[in-house]
């Protein structure tokens, strides 16, 4: 059997050492979009409008596609103007072969103008490997999710998986969005709570004519039995930070934060941060992410999600100060895996790019 493996996996290096994937891919194509050698695509088949600045997208995928489990991040590859844009997006499974892709708009956000505003039926996407750590608790145990604006994907696919699967255990969400009209799911979100008695849904408005307060210790007398309970965050990152120093006494706290808040600071001035593979020292203002910097000065480094969550940027810090852009924290030690996309330099820096 072994012998079996061997020459199949010889056969496969020799066949795809003088097969251009490239060129199989275009020809594939050519009879059906989906068609790939090694290409996990999608097509677009439906376009709907779930809330003000918000689309949901019913995505087919072909065979490459591997759905990560309900909580983790897909890398969404997008072409626009002839040039490749990747950014990360929470999927929903709808069954075997579809899945939900839900995006908001942001502010100068290419990929999500684009997805919002000119994405058409039968465009074709492409998607990486999933990643996250954000997934339901096991052994099962009481479940808060909290979500500020597009925080609500992931938090949306957790309760589908968890209800599927029959979860008994009290399933908490907390959504807050400016206004009313900017809630995706809320209806099918009610319904769902008016059906499983294990899962309570509470909406907060922040800029209505009543508005609601936004996430602070309030909120704490809302959730019982929090030292037994699993706490989910996702949004901003100034609010990502709020719930950890909130709701630091949970069983468990795990958060993604998609977007960087502009935390208080009086960084001013320059950095230089020496460059050990590339052979290089440039200058990078001090307050902004050490990627930005360093994609100012021409350098590309390696990158995905541009949250701190899929580790391609991570790379070793040899030496020097940084500061995390999501959570404040300050790092002075060598040695240390430096995520270049949430960090700041706080001193010169030497880092293994």
């Amino acid at each position: 059997m072994q012998a079996v493996k061997n020459r199949n996996s010889s056969i496969n290096s020799i066949v795809e050492s003088v097969f251009d994937k490239d060129a199989a891919n275009f020809w594939l194509q050519k009879f059906n979009p989906l068609w790939s050698f090694n290409q996990a695509l999608g097509k677009i088949i439906n376009k709907d409008q779930t809330a003000v600045d918000t689309v949901s997208l019913t995505i087919q995928t072909n065979k490459k596609f591997k759905l990560g489990e309900a909580g983790q991040h897909h890398p969404v590859i997008v072409t626009v103007n002839g040039r490749c844009f990747e950014r990360t997006y929470s999927l929903t499974q709808l069954d075997v072969d579809h899945v939900l892709l839900t995006v908001k708009r942001v502010d100068q956000g290419i990929v999500s103008n684009w997805l919002i505003e000119k994405a058409q039926l039968g465009d074709v996407i492409e998607f990486g490997q999933p990643y996250g750590d954000m997934l339901l608790p096991q052994p099962s145990s009481p479940l808060l999710l909290l979500a500020a604006g597009s925080g609500i994907t992931p938090m949306y696919s957790l309760i589908k998986a968890a209800l599927k699967s029959n979860v008994s255990t009290p399933i908490q969400l907390m959504y807050w969005m400016k206004h009313e009209a900017d809630a995706a799911f809320k209806a099918e979100l009610e319904m769902l709570a008016e059906k499983h008695a294990n899962l309570k849904v509470q909406l907060f408005h922040t800029q209505s004519e009543h508005p609601d307060s936004r996430l602070n210790e309030s909120y704490l007398n809302q959730v019982s039995n929090l030292e037994n309970t699993t706490v989910y965050a996702c949004g901003p990152s100034g609010f990502v930070s709020t719930a950890e120093q909130v709701f630091k006494s949970a069983q468990s706290f795990k958060s993604e934060a998609f977007s960087l808040s502009h935390l208080a600071s009086d960084d001013v001035g320059f950095i230089n941060v020496t460059l050990t593979k590339s052979h290089k020292t440039v200058a990078i203002p001090k307050g902004q992410s050490i990627l930005v910097g360093l994609e100012q000065q021409n350098i590309q480094p390696t990158h995905g999600c541009r949250m701190g969550i899929c580790n391609k940027c991570a790379c070793n810090k040899a030496q020097g100060s940084t500061k995390n852009l999501v959570n404040g924290a300050t790092n002075t030690e060598p040695g240390h895996l430096l995520k270049i996309c949430v960090n700041s330099a706080q001193s010169d820096l030497t880092i293994d790019l």
